[in-house]
């Protein structure tokens, strides 16, 4: 296996995420629950920044829970709409979408990054915000 500048590249990130994702992992669960359940959208997509971001809703601000990423709020066809999925793609991204119950989908965006990225939910979820 040779090393792929991609997977470094996410690999720097993986960590700093998995970090802050562990701190509010149950938020986004329960905001991709309400979403699915209220009909908005069988695909709840969390973009994440260190900066302000224009795609989806700010839902945690980084300095309210101590974190490196900001936390938005959005979903699959509001990404269509805006072009961030293709139409070409959609049906792709449908297959390739993970079940909210175990994984949350992110879209990491920063300078060297941006991508979707399915994180796990951890088991033991009742960790407090920091």
């Amino acid at each position: 296996m040779h090393n792929d500048p991609e997977l470094q590249i996410q690999g720097k990130y993986l960590g700093t995420i998995t970090k802050d994702f562990a701190k509010i992992s149950h938020l986004l669960k329960e905001a991709a629950y309400q979403m699915k359940k209220r009909g908005i959208s069988n695909y709840p997509i969390f973009p994440i920044c260190k900066e302000e971001l224009k795609i989806g809703r700010l839902l945690l601000d980084k300095r309210e829970i101590n974190s490196e990423w900001n936390f938005y709020i959005s979903y699959a066809e509001i990404f269509r709409q805006q072009g961030l999925i293709t139409d070409e793609h959609f049906t792709d991204f449908e297959q390739v979408y993970k079940p909210i119950d175990e994984y949350c989908c992110l879209f990491v965006v920063d300078k060297e990054f941006m991508n979707f990225v399915f994180l796990p939910y951890p088991h033991d979820e009742e960790e407090p915000l920091a």
